[in-house]
């Protein structure tokens, strides 16, 4: 078996004390045997007659793809089943890997139980120690060295200008960013909406640099757990230092990936149901939560105060793992066990904060963050940047309009989602009418108004007014 600990402070720790990207971004070794993979023979037998079962003849390299494992811990399995007559070599060609297996009849009705059990049959787990051991390496928050020594994540001022230098943010707000990053606390942004609170909590997320390694699932006790997710645990970006990086990490262990750290959002739709594991009857295992899933990344609960369960519920649920760096999760039949909670906590809200919690949840969150509007200068600047991105020619006229007449006459705050969503208007309107959009005061009036609904009431109509419409339909 492969000693996690010993990867992990031997000849790996080498780099420690050198650039954290490269310390994340270290895959274990591939393992050669069935015990180097941490797992019991009877699940890789399992998972592999499964995996025949459903693909019919097989060559072993198709399995190796399939279930993330070396061709010698495959031979050994399959050596075993062909022993066992659970399967036989259907055909061999001149190489050793050009070799096709199929279930015997007695292998067929085994794995068919198996699956009625549990139909998953993707790429093998790892163990709930690799995986911790993993996540600790991995962690953005600070880390002790093997001779004790404290390192430091490494955000400096000029980390957060480069990232946020274009969102035209007061520096005081800038600060505010910085020292919650830096400290790895929880953190409440709140402010009306449209002020850009979500946009800012996902781009958090390009401070946390590097690559860290996702399993595609891990084993707690004798359950599959499916962590990785596509949607969430995005690959490097095809050019670049990180895709270099991932080039020359290559060649470790597949059943783990090299992903970007992750930046998990929830919102409104955030249930009871997506707070703690969820079996899947379908395919007989579990799906990981949301937090879970963000383990050395970020995760976003967004929309705070709109969610189905109480706010208080969510923040009862998120914040003691955030200050213990654990959390505790359950199986069906009660089994408890923990995992790394190692993200950083974000909530957003357009909510009043004293109105939506009380004192003692307030204090407990780490830092507290009003994003409002923009200033009159910050406001100008992100308006010539979206003219810039939507290809809009910009017109000074046309802005100082929208500046004096139409923010200021209906007393509308500066907020930051204002200038793309009137610049895609004026793209709509253009577009439907033909034209290359332009930007003018009547072109900004007809976007603006269509924004934004009439506070005046309806003259609704009375009872001989609805009879006399009613008989205009007829």
């Amino acid at each position: 078996m492969i000693d996690m600990h010993a990867y992990a402070s031997g000849d790996a720790a080498a780099s420690l004390s050198g650039d954290g990207d490269a310390r994340a971004a270290v895959l274990p070794p591939q393992p050669k045997s069935v015990a180097e993979t941490g797992l019991e023979q009877q699940l890789v037998v399992e998972l592999v007659a499964k995996a025949i079962f459903l693909a019919g003849k097989s060559p072993l390299p198709a399995l190796t793809r399939r279930l993330a494992l070396s061709i010698n811990v495959l031979r050994e399995v399959l050596d075993f089943m062909v022993a066992e007559q659970l399967a036989e070599v259907a055909w061999r060609g001149a190489s050793d890997i050009d070799v096709f297996y199929q279930l015997t009849t007695a292998g067929k009705q085994r794995a068919a139980a198996w699956a009625e059990r549990c139909a998953y049959a993707g790429p093998a787990p790892v163990t709930l120690d690799a995986y911790r051991l993993m996540v600790e390496r991995q962690s953005w928050r600070r880390q002790k060295l093997a001779s004790g020594e404290e390192a430091e994540p490494g955000l400096v001022a000029g980390d957060i200008a480069a990232v946020f230098g274009d969102e035209n943010l007061e520096p005081g707000m800038l600060a505010l960013i910085g020292a919650a990053m830096h400290s790895g606390r929880s953190m409440l942004l709140y402010g009306p909406p449209g002020s850009g609170k979500s946009t800012l909590a996902r781009k958090l997320g390009r401070l946390q640099q590097g690559l860290v390694a996702v399993p595609h699932a891990v084993l707690a006790g004798q359950e599959i757990i499916q962590l990785y997710d596509p949607l969430l645990h995005a690959a490097p970006p095809p050019h670049g230092p990180l895709a270099r990086q991932a080039a020359t990490r290559r060649g470790g262990d597949t059943r783990w990936l090299l992903c970007q750290r992750p930046v998990v959002q929830a919102g409104a739709e955030l249930g009871a149901e997506m707070l703690d594991l969820r079996h899947d009857a379908f395919s007989g295992c579990y799906q990981a939560p949301p937090h879970f899933c963000a383990n050395n990344g970020i995760f976003v609960v967004d929309d705070l105060g709109r969610q189905r369960i109480p706010s208080a519920d969510v923040l009862n649920r998120y914040l003691p793992p955030a200050e213990r760096g654990i959390d505790h999760l359950s199986l069906r039949g009660g089994h408890r066990f923990s995992v790394p909670f190692d993200l950083t906590l974000v909530f957003a809200t357009s909510l009043p904060p004293h109105a939506l919690l009380d004192g003692a949840l307030l204090r407990r969150l780490g830092y507290k963050i009003q994003v409002g509007p923009l200033g009159a200068a910050g406001y100008r600047n992100l308006f010539r940047q979206e003219c810039r991105n939507a290809r809009i020619a910009f017109d000074e006229a046309a802005l100082r309009y929208l500046v004096d007449e139409l923010h200021a006459g209906s007393a509308r705050p500066l907020l930051a989602s204002y200038p793309a969503e009137l610049l895609g208007r004026v793209a709509d309107f253009a577009a439907y009418a033909g034209m290359p959009p332009r930007l003018s005061p009547a072109v900004l009036d007809q976007a603006w108004s269509s924004m934004f609904a009439s506070a005046m009431p309806f003259d609704m109509p009375g009872d001989d007014d609805a009879g006399a419409t009613f008989e205009s339909i007829r």
